[in-house]
């Protein structure tokens, strides 16, 4: 509560703005960022860069574009609730993982495991910030049946590999049931399993921290829905963000940060600009408890339990200690329509009954005899071209940046994202990561690249 308290301290409300009376044009002033410019009469915006979305990318973004450079640029975070009740990232399985078959989000999440352990506490340097997220290597162990199942399991293997990511240990069946003798092995032929660097921490703590860093160098979150943009003749750039209040803001540049909402929030660009296809799903979480033992003497799964996943999709992971675990599986697709936030009030328990449960039971024997403790429902930011991430500026907005659509993986890449959006603005390129793949122009180009690690 002190953490959160203190963050609400350094928010502005947005009627600190003033309300111009035509939307200001302009331009980064130091034209540190290479695109378009304006002349160096033009009246310099209110803020440099507008971060639209305050949540744990939106925050990373303003922590890493704010250390970048060096607090000489305004940046301003609009989050629409700055209690984040229904935020992604906080109400996640908080998971981070190298396990993927796509280079980029391989190496996106190897840089978040190096932030989560050190990176973090080193952007905070010197600024009265916790930067504790509890993080629990206790690794994920990724599950495959026999033929193509473990065919991709090994192929993504030697992909982590290649990329540096040379923790992760393949293991056949005999070898699973010799390091996990909690887990039934039928009809499972091999398994990955990250010996380090992988694992799960608290999501809301990451989120503070990098709010409160943000803040302490400089980055101003004001409280309050964006509802339209100012935009230029011809509508090619954002020349000012309109919030709900009827005041206006005139910006430099406009960094799309609102998650699931992402989609929405760039039809506010105008009808002929090429859409974002990222919409707003519903994602269940269970908490169960379990005792000592199951059926034929099978111990339970320790308190350092893996996030294991079946191959069924269905997911597990120690949650605390005394028995208790954090379960779930994303829907049929056919059961997985859009929603809105009146529908997080509605857990879907006819899944943990019909899949969840089943599934936990004949994996570990251990969970035949569970008792659900809690149970909520979070957004999930869908990407329906490829359910991968989008970063990079718009080709028909010139200075609009979207950092959204990452679907299940958007809190372990947010470190990575943030820097390299950073690296955008401030370098005018990627400096670390490249992550061109993820651009808006295979969003144009209807072009998807594929994952093959979603779950």
């Amino acid at each position: 509560h002190a953490v959160r308290r203190a963050a609400q301290r350094g928010a502005w409300s947005s009627q600190q703005w003033q309300r111009p009376t035509h939307a200001a044009s302009s331009s980064f002033a130091d034209g540190a960022v290479q695109r378009p410019r304006q002349s160096s009469s033009a009246a310099r915006p209110e803020c440099d860069v507008a971060i639209v979305g305050g949540g744990v990318m939106g925050a990373s973004i303003a922590l890493h574009l704010a250390a970048a450079s060096g607090g000489s640029k305004r940046v301003v975070v609009f989050e629409r609730d700055s209690s984040y009740r229904t935020a992604s990232g906080p109400l996640s399985a908080g998971g981070i993982r190298q396990q993927f078959s796509l280079p980029v989000n391989v190496e996106l999440s190897i840089y978040g495991a190096e932030f989560l352990k050190s990176g973090l506490a080193k952007l905070c340097s010197g600024f009265d910030v916790e930067t504790d997220v509890q993080f629990q290597e206790n690794g994920y162990l990724l599950l495959a049946s026999p033929g193509q199942g473990e065919a991709v399991l090994r192929e993504n293997v030697a992909v982590q590999h290649a990329c540096g990511a040379d923790w992760i240990s393949l293991m056949e069946a005999d070898a699973l049931s010799a390091r996990f003798p909690w887990l039934s092995t039928e009809g499972i032929s091999a398994g990955a399993f990250g010996e380090r660097n992988e694992g799960y921490f608290d999501p809301w703590s990451l989120l503070q921290a990098m709010r409160q860093g943000a803040i302490a160098q400089g980055v101003t979150f004001v409280e309050g829905a964006v509802t339209g943009f100012g935009m230029a003749p011809g509508g090619g750039a954002i020349r000012s963000v309109h919030l709900a209040d009827g005041s206006q803001v005139s910006v430099g540049a406009v960094v799309n940060a609102a998650g699931p909402f992402g989609g929405e929030l760039l039809r506010l660009c105008g009808p002929e600009i090429t859409p974002l296809p990222v919409v707003p799903r519903k994602r269940c979480v269970f908490v169960i408890h379990t005792g000592d033992e199951g059926g034929g003497g099978r111990p339970r799964p320790p308190d350092n339990t893996p996030l294991t996943i079946d191959p069924s999709g269905v997911y597990f992971r120690s949650e605390g200690s005394r028995g208790r675990f954090l379960c779930g599986v994303s829907p049929k697709p056919e059961d997985d329509p859009d929603c809105v936030p009146s529908d997080l009030e509605n857990v879907d328990h006819d899944l943990f009954q019909d899949v969840v449960w089943p599934t936990l039971a004949e994996r570990a024997l251990a969970f035949e005899a569970l008792k659900v403790e809690s149970s909520w429902a979070g957004f999930y930011e869908y990407n329906t071209l490829d359910q991968n991430g989008v970063v990079g500026w718009h080709p028909e907005v010139s200075n609009l940046l979207v950092a959204c659509g990452f679907s299940g993986h958007g809190l372990q890449q947010a470190p990575g994202v943030g820097r390299a959006v950073a690296e955008l603005v401030v370098a005018g390129g990627f400096q670390t990561i490249d992550l061109s793949v993820l651009g808006y122009d295979r969003i144009v180009q209807g072009k998807p690249v594929f994952e093959r690690g979603i779950y």
